[in-house]
């Protein structure tokens, strides 16, 4: 299984000058991909409460200061040779899809091929009314945004006539590296969400969970690719783990070698929420990788 670590992005980590040295250093520690997410906004008076959060407490306090993803990522590209880049995830009706496609384009030449879009619909309304988009149909709009991405990326002159979103036939001079376009990975946590990684995506960007809930969420998604007449052995799982500060460089190491029982193909943690320094979260992640090669 491979082992990745969430770039500084938020919360008090949200230090851009320390980006390409972080990104440098736990490269050369050994790390395998560096991970975004995306946040828009922190609501004073939220819609919706995050998962595992209380109305005294509706969401991680870090989430008030947030970097751009693509910016991290950018910087991280230029820094770096080897290690790939992801997301957990973008919120893709948020953008849209003809510019969002340019970005991510335009990414994947930068890093030589390294991008793993990983792409979702989010929780909270605020953020959706503050981009101006349908938080209710965002599961539509997502679709429609897959079908558009793989146009772009894979046909010589494209257009498009949708029910959100109409792009005129155009020529598509700007190619990704990667010759399909970078990989596409899903998030999401309902029913609805799996079967739509095993119709149309590379795999799930998914998170820690009690394992008998991961592996009927995984199964949904087998499943659905397997009626899709895809091969559900092809689909492959980037999990999310989130340390929080109790947590020393056994424990996560055995959460991650709990991960990997499951057969994921891979694991990153995001040490935002456990440290205050970005040079603290690296030396932490070295730690945890030290653990991993001596198990």
């Amino acid at each position: 299984m491979e082992t990745g670590i969430a770039l500084p992005q938020y919360g008090t980590h949200a230090r851009p000058e320390t980006i390409a040295g972080f990104a440098r250093d736990a490269e050369e520690a050994g790390f395998d991909s560096f991970w975004v997410g995306d946040r828009s906004l922190a609501p004073v008076a939220p819609s919706d409460i995050y998962p595992g959060h209380t109305p005294e407490n509706p969401y991680p306090q870090e989430y008030r200061t947030f970097l751009d993803p693509l910016t991290v990522l950018t910087v991280a590209a230029t820094a770096t040779r080897r290690a790939r880049l992801g997301m957990s995830t973008l919120n893709a009706p948020w953008y849209p899809p003809l510019l969002l496609a340019r970005s991510l384009t335009s990414l994947d030449g930068l890093s030589g091929g390294r991008l793993d879009v990983g792409l979702g619909i989010g929780w909270l309304r605020d953020e959706y009314t503050a981009v101006n988009a349908d938080f209710g149909r965002r599961g539509a709009h997502l679709d429609e945004i897959l079908d558009i991405l793989g146009g772009i990326w894979t046909e010589e002159e494209f257009g498009h006539k949708g029910p959100h979103w109409t792009i005129p036939r155009a020529y598509v001079g700007l190619r990704p590296a990667q010759p399909a376009g970078p990989p596409v990975y899903l998030g999401g946590f309902s029913p609805a969400a799996l079967r739509r990684v095993g119709r149309r995506a590379a795999g799930w960007v998914g998170a820690v969970l009690p394992p008998e809930a991961a592996a009927g969420l995984w199964e949904i998604a087998r499943r659905a690719a397997d009626e899709a007449g895809r091969d559900p052995d092809a689909l492959r799982r980037h999990i999310r783990f989130n340390a929080t500060p109790d947590m020393t460089a056994d424990t996560v190491a055995a959460v991650l070698a709990g991960v990997r029982a499951t057969g994921a193909d891979s694991c990153f943690v995001d040490f935002q929420q456990a440290t205050r320094e970005p040079e603290e979260a690296l030396e932490l992640g070295r730690n945890v990788l030290n653990r991993i090669r001596n198990a």
